[in-house]
């Protein structure tokens, strides 16, 4: 059972928000999208779908913050507790104050043109104590995890390199700013915003909408 308050490792991560705010208060605004900002485009990464008439649930992460890492196994045990009924969707918001955190969004992308998103993004987010807050580049790790995950390599370093694959992840960051994301996690709730200070709050706004 999934408890209603977060665990104290959460919490404590939740913390870091007001540091982090600090970094992307100061960051240059990403490029404009284009037309109306909206919570998920035809290219989003679709982890689970629901189907008709499930509950569309959008998190805009960062894979090196350490409340994403801390919310990922809630995640996980929600993606299994509402199976069939919501549809999951990820989207990248990399901090600025983050070293890696757009290498490793470059890294889950190139992974998602091989049909292997979701492994790249269990691979990142189970390994993040060991390069989180590093100072210095952990592309080498991450091609790693590509090949542990049993991608073409050559395609990989193709699409790695390919300034389109940087753009497609400035894309969703631009389009989170213009939709308000300012921290990560944050969750939409079939396109409104989650006030995330517990748990409940998620799983409650789905209730909800799977109750009217």
């Amino acid at each position: 059972m999934i408890p209603l308050l977060l665990s104290a490792a959460v919490v404590l991560a939740i913390i870091v928000f007001a540091a982090v705010m600090v970094f992307i208060d100061r960051a240059a605004p990403a490029e404009e999208p284009a037309g109306p900002p909206q919570t998920v485009r035809e290219d989003s990464h679709v982890l689970d779908d629901g189907g008709d008439g499930a509950v569309t649930v959008v998190e805009f992460l960062d894979f090196e913050c350490e409340a994403c890492g801390a919310v990922y196994p809630y995640v996980e045990d929600l993606r299994e507790q509402y199976a069939g009924e919501i549809t999951y969707v990820v989207r990248y918001f990399p901090l600025p104050g983050h070293y890696n955190s757009t290498n490793a969004a470059v890294a889950a992308e190139a992974a998602a043109r091989q049909g292997k998103f979701e492994e790249m993004y269990h691979a990142l987010f189970q390994s993040q104590s060991e390069w989180g807050e590093a100072g210095e580049s952990r592309a080498e790790l991450f091609r790693s995890f590509a090949e542990q995950i049993g991608l073409d390599m050559a395609a990989y370093d193709r699409d790695v390199a390919d300034p389109e694959t940087t753009a497609r992840v400035k894309a969703d960051l631009a389009e989170g700013q213009a939709l308000g994301v300012s921290r990560t996690p944050t969750f939409f709730i079939n396109d409104k915003p989650v006030d995330l200070r517990n748990w409940a709050d998620v799983t409650g706004a789905i209730d909800a909408e799977l109750a009217q």
